[in-house]
């Protein structure tokens, strides 16, 4: 590595397989910067897509990547090949019920679905 200054190459794998990318990044390129250009990016024709990049989880090398570290710092050196593509995992956070939503389905009466005697 020539000091970590060149740019590195990065691929985004999505949970159904289909990719983003490949594209280069300067190694002071924060994970949160990542993310927006994967939202900005995300393809028209998911059914799953995320709304913020704070649904979004970037995982390299089995480790969930934090929004404030630096591409630089989330590498994992051990067994990349130089000038090789790293690949990310790209995981959205399934979509949270609002606390009004929470609420209501546990003030609403418990219904019985089932008529059924087991003799």
């Amino acid at each position: 590595m020539a000091g970590g200054k060149e740019p590195i190459e990065v691929r985004f794998r999505l949970f159904d397989g289909t990719d983003i990318g490949p594209t280069k990044y300067d190694p002071s390129t924060t994970v949160s910067a990542l993310k927006e250009f994967i939202l900005a990016r995300w393809p028209q024709d998911k059914d799953i897509s995320p709304k913020t990049v704070n649904d979004l989880k970037l995982i390299n090398a089995g480790r969930i990547l934090e929004n404030n570290r630096t591409l630089a710092e989330s590498r994992v050196p051990v067994g990349e090949v130089p000038g090789g593509v790293i690949t990310m995992h790209v995981v959205v956070r399934p979509p949270q019920a609002d606390k009004n939503s929470e609420k209501q389905l546990a003030n609403s009466p418990k219904q019985n679905r089932c008529g059924c005697t087991i003799l």
